[in-house]
């Protein structure tokens, strides 16, 4: 397949290679083209749309220009199956059926086996064109045909959810993918609740079925002030009918039967409830909202794969009870709670949130969020990501701590993953504390060979090694960190956090920026709560020419966990960002913040040398630049190239070396 728009526009040449295409709105006239398929568009309607504002003749120059870009890449030949054809009046693409996965998937619709069906599944990435930066003058253009391809696949989620062979098939799995992906951007997409409703009850797991329907419920409610759809409501009534037939354990087995009915897990996983929170505000209203704050937050912390979450049905069992906490984590067989209140006030909502462990009954974590009643839900998503950014890096503190308190001769892959963690993450950046943590991940592959985490963390050090002149053998060692992160994410390819470090090295490391980015999206579809991922996120987006959406992804990572042992580097990305964009006052302040955190940071000391340079401030320049020098003495502008960042667009790099070079790094 040579043309992707399906979840994003990508682009590959008759020789597959990746296309780039000058200016992004090159890109765009190119996807409209494909989109208009060989029926063409009117040149002057192209040239009045693309370029308003502009006389007809400088419009018509623009558009004849982009034409000249897009057939350089897809010349005319005689054994050419893509190419762009037409006349004085009109221009359309020509190309074969396979060719766009457009054409792929409405082929696979109309044919309607359930293989067919599950492949065109596979094919919807995302929305038609998703994450590209579409200007507002095209909005009218391309959202037609966004909802085309929406309505489609919901239809589609809905037919394939319905002809599913055997739990466990290919086309069950293509299913399950596409509602996910479809929920993930729109919350309120009944078809897809609908579909893993069926799935959920395909497998016999009737209470997560019902926990989807009640999702379902919550989103409608929340986001658009509806009910579900009747075809919805009756799918929800058969269930509860069948669970109401079956028997009822004995009242002497009733509490047994609740510890019983938590899921099983490692022994070394650590694991959390959520218990309802109290209702102190006397109003009856209010416990529908800590109701649906509890499911949010038990959703979110679900996405984490490293994390066991007890389901709402057995942690909603205490709801009202006088509870003990360590009794609690006996019974429910976890190491953490999370509890709360809701209180009302006037017109004001205030919810408090704590997170304890129950081996010692001591709090690791509590905070309190005050919000508007009017502003209910939004308030609810605010106190749900708060919640969940806060306390996954408590949890990662408290198990670090576990695992030092092992004697080293019972040490098992987990152990030693945690300890790589505490020497990477906790520490002031050093050659010897990563050597550490590389050594002690490599100690956690030896003991499990299919630990995915520990392969993209080991890949990680290398990175870390590579931007700070760190490699004995940067050819080796390159190697060895790309094939630690295509390990990594081919064992983890459900996994957030395996993905965004494993992406972040194919990108950095191997060069690869599109394996980088999609590795990281992938991440976000799949934990939209993991603010390592947005940060990771930025510095593809900033690498790739975005700086806007950089700005935003790093911002999101710091809101989601405004503690983190990260938080420089996503600073640093916010610095290189603002670089790219040309802001180098923005630049110097937001690296700078990254070297409060971590001083000897030199990634982030080069982009404030290069900012100051290129701002003209170059006594500020040349004094960073000794800095640098002095971290790493053997950087030189002959060798510049082993740190850079995969720049893709050539005048970011550029003016990255030439600040540099301005700054007074060496020939």
């Amino acid at each position: 397949m040579r043309i992707r728009l399906l979840g994003g526009l990508e682009v590959t040449s008759p020789e597959h290679r990746p296309v780039r295409f000058a200016t992004r709105k090159t890109s765009l006239l190119f996807a409209a083209l494909v989109l208009a398929g060989r029926r063409g568009h009117r040149r002057e309607q192209l040239s009045e749309t693309f370029w308003p504002g502009r006389s007809n003749g400088q419009a018509r120059n623009s558009l004849r220009q982009a034409l000249v870009d897009i057939r350089r890449t897809f010349p005319a030949s005689s054994d050419a199956t893509v190419y762009i054809d037409g006349d004085q009046e009109t221009v359309a693409p020509i190309a074969g059926p396979d060719e766009a996965d457009i054409s792929i998937f409405a082929r696979k619709l109309e044919q309607g086996r359930t293989t067919d069906l599950a492949f065109a599944a596979d094919l919807y990435r995302g929305e038609l064109l998703a994450g590209q930066a579409i200007p507002d003058e095209l909005d009218e253009w391309f959202g037609p045909y966004v909802s085309k391809y929406r309505r489609k696949a919901l239809q589609l989620v809905d037919r394939l959810s319905l002809a599913l062979p055997a739990p466990g098939s290919a086309e069950e799995t293509a299913c399950e993918g596409l509602a996910e992906r479809m929920l993930a951007s729109d919350p309120t997409a009944e078809a897809a609740h609908r579909a893993l409703i069926r799935i959920h009850a395909h497998r016999g797991h009737e209470n997560a079925a019902l926990r989807q329907f009640e999702l379902c419920r919550a989103a409608l409610k929340k986001h658009l002030n509806a009910e579900p759809e009747e075809q919805t409501n009756s799918l929800a009534a058969s269930l509860q009918s069948r669970e109401r037939q079956r028997p009822e354990p004995s009242s002497g087995a009733a509490s047994l039967a609740r510890v019983r009915a938590v899921p099983t897990r490692r022994d070394d996983q650590p694991s959390i409830a959520v218990l309802p929170f109290q209702n102190l505000s006397g109003d009856v209203e209010q416990e529908y909202f800590a109701d649906g704050m509890v499911e949010d937050i038990v959703t979110a912390l679900a996405h984490f794969r490293q994390l066991f979450v007890v389901a709402r049905n057995s942690s909603f069992t205490y709801r009202g009870r006088s509870i003990d906490i360590k009794q609690v984590g006996r019974e429910l067989g976890v190491r953490y709670v999370v509890e709360g209140s809701v209180r009302r006030a006037g017109d004001r909502l205030r919810i408090a949130g704590q997170l304890i462990d129950t081996s010692t009954g001591a709090y690791l974590w509590a905070d309190r969020f005050d919000g508007a009643l009017a502003e209910v839900f939004d308030l609810q998503d605010q106190v749900a990501s708060s919640i969940v950014g806060a306390i996954t890096p408590k949890m990662e503190e408290a198990e670090i701590e576990r695992a030092k308190r092992k004697p080293t001769e019972s040490l098992d892959a987990y152990d030693y993953y945690l300890r790589g963690l505490a020497a990477f993450d906790r520490t002031i950046t050093s050659r010897s504390a990563i050597d550490d943590a590389l050594r002690l991940f490599m100690k956690a592959i030896d003991r499990d060979p299919e630990f995915a985490a520990a392969y993209a963390r080991a890949a990680r050090c290398y990175a870390t090694r590579k931007s700070n002149g760190w490699m004995v053998d940067r050819a080796k060692e390159n190697a060895e960190a790309t094939r630690l992160a295509r390990r990594a994410v081919e064992l983890g390819r459900d996994d957030a956090i395996v993905l965004s470090f494993g992406g972040y090295v194919l990108g950095y490391v191997g060069g690869d920026l599109d394996d980088s980015a999609a590795c990281i999206d992938r991440a976000l579809v799949l934990n939209p709560n993991l603010a390592a991922a947005w940060g990771l996120s930025s510095w593809v987006r900033a690498c790739f020419g975005e700086p806007g959406k950089a700005v935003e992804h790093a911002a999101l990572a710091m809101r989601l966990s405004p503690l983190d042992p990260r938080l420089f580097a996503w600073q640093f990305n916010t610095g290189l960002a603002h670089f790219c964009a040309g802001r180098y006052d923005d630049a110097v302040a937001w690296a700078g913040k990254s070297l409060r955190y971590q001083p000897n940071y030199v990634s982030a000391m080069r982009v404030v040398a290069a900012s100051h340079a290129l701002a003209g401030r170059l006594s500020d320049a040349q004094q960073m630049m000794a800095r640098v020098c002095e971290v790493d003495p053997s950087l030189r502008l002959s060798n510049l190239a082993e740190v850079l960042p995969p720049f893709y667009r050539p005048d970011d790099r550029s003016r990255y070396i030439e600040g540099l070079r301005k700054a007074g790094l060496p020939d």
